[in-house]
């Protein structure tokens, strides 16, 4: 058995699909609230708040807040890439680089996101390498569900915590 690359993850999902519409879900405000974020603002370099449907660029940074945990559980970073089709980049706050890679095979999407530069002391093992890779499995099938027309499988309710739906 090989030794486990603590810096690094990857989780791979398709999707049924256009490629474009995987890549707007990461894209806006209002796309990545419907699948992802209780609230996600986003911020231009001047430090103005992008509006809800303009698409995100390289040098914006943003602000991310989940259902299920109060406004002091925040996350903020930068958009490094966004490429407008098929990559999608962002420091995720201590966590590392994510990055959301996108291919059309056959008549369906593929898309790869992967957690790298993850700090690979013991915190960083445990909150980042195992606990991200949990959320993002998570958050992945309802990408998924959601732009097949399924159902938001978030817990919105705050009376319910630690889920790993939320």
């Amino acid at each position: 058995m090989r030794p486990i690359d603590w810096s690094k993850f990857a989780h791979k999902i398709y999707i049924n699909v256009p490629m474009q519409k995987v890549y707007d879900a990461w894209a806006t405000r209002t796309n990545i609230e419907s699948w992802f974020l209780r609230k996600g603002e986003f911020f231009m370099p001047d430090g103005t708040v992008r509006p809800n449907d303009s698409y995100v660029q390289a040098g914006d940074t943003y602000e991310w807040f989940w259902h299920g945990h109060p406004d002091t559980t925040v996350e903020r970073g930068k958009i490094t890439e966004a490429n407008g089709k098929d990559r999608f980049q962002f420091v995720f706050g201590g966590a590392g680089l994510v990055t959301i890679d996108m291919r059309q095979v056959d008549n369906v999407t593929e898309m790869i996101l992967t957690q790298s530069e993850i700090p690979a002391d013991e915190a960083g093992r445990y909150n980042y390498h195992v606990g991200c890779s949990t959320g993002w499995t998570f958050y992945m099938a309802n990408i998924k569900s959601i732009l097949e027309g399924g159902l938001d499988l978030r817990n919105k309710n705050p009376n319910y915590s630690n889920v790993i739906n939320s």
